[in-house]
Protein backbone atom coordinates (compact mmCIF):
# COMPACT_ATOMS: atom_id res chain seq x y z
CA UNK A 1 0.00 0.00 0.00
CA UNK A 2 1.46 3.22 -0.81
CA UNK A 3 1.95 6.41 1.71
CA UNK A 4 0.41 9.65 0.39
CA UNK A 5 3.17 12.74 2.04
CA UNK A 6 1.59 16.79 1.43
CA UNK A 7 4.67 18.23 0.60
CA UNK A 8 4.74 22.09 -0.01
CA UNK A 9 7.46 24.83 0.88
CA UNK A 10 6.36 27.94 2.77
CA UNK A 11 7.71 31.24 4.23
CA UNK A 12 8.30 30.64 8.45
CA UNK A 13 5.04 32.51 8.69
CA UNK A 14 3.15 29.45 6.45
CA UNK A 15 2.08 30.48 3.28
CA UNK A 16 3.08 28.65 0.47
CA UNK A 17 2.22 32.08 -2.22
CA UNK A 18 2.25 35.96 -1.22
CA UNK A 19 -0.25 37.98 -1.42
CA UNK A 20 -0.04 38.31 -5.16
CA UNK A 21 0.19 34.64 -5.97
CA UNK A 22 4.02 34.86 -6.42
CA UNK A 23 6.35 31.79 -5.48
CA UNK A 24 9.59 33.10 -5.90
CA UNK A 25 10.22 33.88 -2.37
CA UNK A 26 10.60 30.02 -2.72
CA UNK A 27 14.23 29.74 -4.69
CA UNK A 28 15.64 26.85 -3.12
CA UNK A 29 19.34 26.53 -1.90
CA UNK A 30 21.52 24.53 -3.28
CA UNK A 31 21.33 22.27 0.00
CA UNK A 32 18.32 21.74 0.00
CA UNK A 33 17.74 21.11 -3.58
CA UNK A 34 20.40 18.01 -2.82
CA UNK A 35 17.95 17.04 0.00
CA UNK A 36 14.71 17.54 -2.23
CA UNK A 37 16.69 15.23 -5.35
CA UNK A 38 17.14 12.27 -2.47
CA UNK A 39 13.43 12.77 -1.85
CA UNK A 40 12.35 12.60 -5.32
CA UNK A 41 14.10 9.95 -6.04
CA UNK A 42 12.49 7.53 -3.66
CA UNK A 43 9.00 9.08 -4.70
CA UNK A 44 6.74 6.43 -6.96
CA UNK A 45 4.43 9.39 -8.36
CA UNK A 46 3.61 13.04 -7.71
CA UNK A 47 0.12 14.11 -7.87
CA UNK A 48 -0.50 18.19 -8.08
CA UNK A 49 -3.46 20.36 -8.49
CA UNK A 50 -3.48 22.46 -11.73
CA UNK A 51 -1.49 25.37 -10.34
CA UNK A 52 0.80 23.62 -8.91
CA UNK A 53 1.16 21.71 -11.99
CA UNK A 54 1.54 24.61 -14.24
CA UNK A 55 4.44 26.11 -12.01
CA UNK A 56 6.65 23.00 -11.93
CA UNK A 57 6.16 21.39 -15.30
CA UNK A 58 7.82 24.02 -17.71
CA UNK A 59 10.97 25.10 -15.63
CA UNK A 60 11.28 21.37 -14.78
CA UNK A 61 11.09 19.54 -18.09
CA UNK A 62 12.25 22.24 -20.07
CA UNK A 63 14.34 24.94 -19.00
CA UNK A 64 16.33 23.72 -16.32
CA UNK A 65 17.17 20.45 -18.43
CA UNK A 66 19.05 22.63 -20.65
CA UNK A 67 23.38 23.03 -20.60
CA UNK A 68 24.39 25.79 -18.09
CA UNK A 69 21.87 24.86 -15.38
CA UNK A 70 23.80 23.69 -12.50
CA UNK A 71 24.14 20.11 -11.65
CA UNK A 72 21.97 19.49 -9.03
CA UNK A 73 19.12 20.99 -10.87
CA UNK A 74 19.67 19.35 -14.03
CA UNK A 75 19.26 16.11 -11.67
CA UNK A 76 16.05 17.24 -10.27
CA UNK A 77 14.95 17.55 -13.67
CA UNK A 78 15.56 14.69 -14.72
CA UNK A 79 14.21 12.55 -11.93
CA UNK A 80 10.87 14.69 -11.81
CA UNK A 81 10.79 14.30 -15.48
CA UNK A 82 11.19 10.54 -15.07
CA UNK A 83 8.37 10.08 -12.30
CA UNK A 84 4.94 10.01 -13.12
CA UNK A 85 3.03 12.82 -12.61
CA UNK A 86 -1.05 13.55 -12.36
CA UNK A 87 -2.79 16.46 -12.47
CA UNK A 88 -6.05 16.86 -10.87
CA UNK A 89 -8.13 19.79 -12.98
CA UNK A 90 -11.33 20.20 -14.26
CA UNK A 91 -10.22 23.15 -16.71
CA UNK A 92 -7.09 21.63 -18.42
CA UNK A 93 -7.51 19.69 -21.65
CA UNK A 94 -4.50 18.25 -22.75
CA UNK A 95 -1.22 17.18 -20.76
CA UNK A 96 2.12 16.53 -21.68
CA UNK A 97 3.04 13.00 -22.08
CA UNK A 98 4.04 11.07 -19.03
CA UNK A 99 1.37 13.32 -17.28
CA UNK A 100 -1.93 11.74 -16.35
CA UNK A 101 -4.94 14.05 -16.05
CA UNK A 102 -7.68 13.32 -13.61
CA UNK A 103 -11.36 15.40 -13.06
CA UNK A 104 -10.67 16.98 -9.90
CA UNK A 105 -14.14 16.02 -8.67
CA UNK A 106 -12.44 12.46 -8.89
CA UNK A 107 -9.74 13.01 -6.69
CA UNK A 108 -10.58 11.46 -3.89
CA UNK A 109 -11.13 7.97 -5.51
CA UNK A 110 -8.51 8.30 -7.78
CA UNK A 111 -5.90 9.25 -4.75
CA UNK A 112 -7.48 5.63 -3.15
CA UNK A 113 -7.06 3.59 -5.70
CA UNK A 114 -3.52 4.77 -6.52
CA UNK A 115 -2.54 4.50 -2.59
CA UNK A 116 -3.98 0.79 -2.18
CA UNK A 117 -2.37 0.21 -6.23
CA UNK A 118 1.38 1.80 -5.75
CA UNK A 119 3.48 0.21 -3.55
CA UNK A 120 5.10 3.36 -2.62
CA UNK A 121 5.64 7.25 -1.87
CA UNK A 122 3.21 9.42 -3.42
CA UNK A 123 3.90 13.21 -3.44
CA UNK A 124 0.82 15.51 -2.96
CA UNK A 125 1.27 19.09 -3.76
CA UNK A 126 -0.87 22.02 -3.98
CA UNK A 127 -2.96 23.74 -1.26
CA UNK A 128 -6.36 23.27 -2.11
CA UNK A 129 -6.04 19.46 -3.20
CA UNK A 130 -4.37 18.65 -0.16
CA UNK A 131 -7.24 20.05 2.02
CA UNK A 132 -9.69 18.09 -0.42
CA UNK A 133 -7.76 15.36 0.25
CA UNK A 134 -6.88 15.80 3.97
CA UNK A 135 -8.61 12.39 5.23
CA UNK A 136 -6.15 10.10 2.81
CA UNK A 137 -2.31 12.06 3.57
CA UNK A 138 -0.73 10.10 5.78
CA UNK A 139 2.65 12.93 6.01
CA UNK A 140 3.10 16.35 6.21
CA UNK A 141 6.30 17.64 5.02
CA UNK A 142 7.17 20.99 5.58
CA UNK A 143 10.33 22.98 4.10
CA UNK A 144 10.25 26.42 5.52
CA UNK A 145 12.30 29.03 4.06
CA UNK A 146 13.76 31.71 5.83
CA UNK A 147 11.40 34.47 4.88
CA UNK A 148 7.96 35.98 5.81
CA UNK A 149 5.64 37.22 3.58
CA UNK A 150 2.73 38.78 6.04
CA UNK A 151 0.24 36.96 4.13
CA UNK A 152 -0.95 35.13 0.80
CA UNK A 153 -2.12 30.99 0.55
CA UNK A 154 -1.39 29.30 3.53
CA UNK A 155 0.34 26.13 3.72
CA UNK A 156 -2.81 23.86 4.24
CA UNK A 157 -6.46 25.77 3.94
CA UNK A 158 -8.60 23.79 6.38
CA UNK A 159 -10.62 24.77 9.26
CA UNK A 160 -10.30 21.59 11.66
CA UNK A 161 -7.70 20.66 14.10
CA UNK A 162 -5.45 17.75 13.08
CA UNK A 163 -3.52 16.75 15.72
CA UNK A 164 0.12 15.20 14.58
CA UNK A 165 3.20 14.27 15.38
CA UNK A 166 6.71 15.24 15.10
CA UNK A 167 8.55 12.63 13.78
CA UNK A 168 11.42 13.94 11.80
CA UNK A 169 13.53 17.44 11.41
CA UNK A 170 16.31 18.73 10.28
CA UNK A 171 18.09 22.19 9.77
CA UNK A 172 20.03 23.30 6.71
CA UNK A 173 23.07 26.04 6.37
CA UNK A 174 20.86 27.93 3.96
CA UNK A 175 18.56 28.72 6.98
CA UNK A 176 15.98 26.39 5.98
CA UNK A 177 13.96 24.09 8.19
CA UNK A 178 12.29 20.34 7.34
CA UNK A 179 9.56 19.32 9.50
CA UNK A 180 7.84 15.66 9.01
CA UNK A 181 4.77 14.82 10.76
CA UNK A 182 2.42 11.80 10.81
CA UNK A 183 -0.70 11.25 12.15
CA UNK A 184 -0.40 9.72 15.67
Amino acid sequence: MGKVIYWMNTSIDGYIEDRDGGMDFLEPSEDFQEAANDNVRRISAFLFGRRLFEAMEKPWTQDLGKEGAPAVEREFARLYKETPRYVFSDTLRTVPDGVTLVRRADAVSEVARLKREIDGTLQLGGAELAASLLDLVDEFWVYALPVIVGGGKPYLPVEKKLRLRLVEHRSFASGIMYRRYARP
